[in-house]
């Protein structure tokens, strides 16, 4: 499996800031829980926070994250607390410059002898399952980056055509708008390692970002251009 989030959060052109929003948790050798977050960030921080909090607790209190048979019960679990925190934080009452609580979630992981498994997470908690025909899932902004992937996506590519296809997909979505923004998290997982094989934080100055974002945009004025003219009539 393979995750990529960016980093910015924004309440307005004057209220920008940098936040994580990529978690994960590991029992070595038993199982490995990888969270993504989008929406409003009070609601993912309160969700993250108590995730965090339970994940410090002896596994026997904390049954659900961390003695859940499948994953299917820890996205359930997972999509309860989202759920819950959203419906607190509107019963507090909303303000004008909160409209909403809104958040979704992509959970991904495995639990030992049973396969990796991938949930796109709805704010009202209910949940969907990655399968073949629905490989990836994109939360947040997708309509710019979403494209790339529909049309480079293949079900056998390597890790590394992967991170390539992330970084391009990311690319066209920072260059059209500006709530997405640098750093990006990377985190890749080899079934049954319970760990992460490669993690990386790319900021602007990372060379080869850099060049996906240069190459790319040659390559696609490359492209524009060898497509046959339009021929105007008289």
């Amino acid at each position: 499996m393979a995750f990529m989030s960016d980093s910015r959060t924004n309440s307005g052109v004057d209220n920008v800031s940098t936040f994580r929003k990529m978690f994960h948790w590991e029992v070595p050798g038993e199982r490995f829980i990888t969270l993504l977050t989008a929406g409003n960030l009070a609601t993912t921080q309160a969700v993250v926070a108590q995730l965090e909090e339970r994940s410090k607790a002896p596994a026997d209190r904390n049954p659900a994250m961390f003695q859940a048979p499948t994953m299917f019960e820890v996205a359930s679990h997972v999509g309860k607390l989202l759920r819950n925190t959203i419906s607190a934080r509107a019963m507090t009452g909303a303000t004008a410059a909160s409209p909403s609580f809104n958040a979704s979630m992509i959970l991904g992981g495995q639990i030992k002898g049973m396969e990796p498994r991938l949930y796109m997470i709805y704010p009202e908690g209910n949940f969907i399952e990655a399968s073949a025909d629905t490989p990836f899932f994109q939360i947040g902004e997708t309509k710019y980056g979403r494209p790339i992937l529909v049309r480079g996506f293949e079900a056998d590519m390597e890790f590394a055509d992967i991170v390539k296809l992330l970084m391009v997909s990311f690319d066209s979505t920072l260059k059209a708008n500006l709530s997405v923004g640098l750093p990006l998290d990377l985190m890749l997982y080899k079934t049954g390692e319970f760990t992460p094989f490669h993690e990386r934080r790319i900021t602007s100055e990372d060379p080869y970002f850099e060049s996906i974002s240069e190459s790319w945009s040659d390559a696609l004025r490359a492209a524009f251009h060898s497509l046959p003219d339009y021929e105007l009539s008289e």
